[in-house]
């Protein structure tokens, strides 16, 4: 049981008092710290451990895209923003949309 003194403050990252480790007490899982709790909960399984989103703060910071077919992370050094990645899938690096020939994205 959590138990707030002050009574004004919505408690979101407490510690165990068994192990010492931060955890989320809106979720009920190990702290995603950065993250928001909506945000947490949509990734898959496979996606919430600490080094994956350790790999999501990477990628948001320098502004990696994500295929939505295969998930892979892609980054553009250069020239357009018609991404052909690695499994076919071809995507706008600028807002993530699918391409096609009218796409009219800057």
């Amino acid at each position: 049981m959590l138990v707030n003194d002050d009574g004004n403050e919505v408690v979101t990252c407490p510690e165990c008092p068994h192990c010492h480790r931060l955890f989320c007490a809106q979720c009920k899982v190990a702290w995603h710290g950065g993250m928001k709790c909506g945000e947490f909960m949509s990734l898959n399984e496979n996606e919430r451990e600490k080094e994956d989103l350790m790999v999501m703060n990477l990628a948001k910071d320098k502004r990696w895209r994500r295929c939505s077919k295969c998930r892979f992370y892609v980054e553009k050094s250069q020239g357009c923003s018609h991404i052909s990645c690695r499994c076919g899938h071809q995507f706008c690096y600028a807002c993530g949309k699918p391409w096609n020939q009218y796409h009219g994205c800057t």
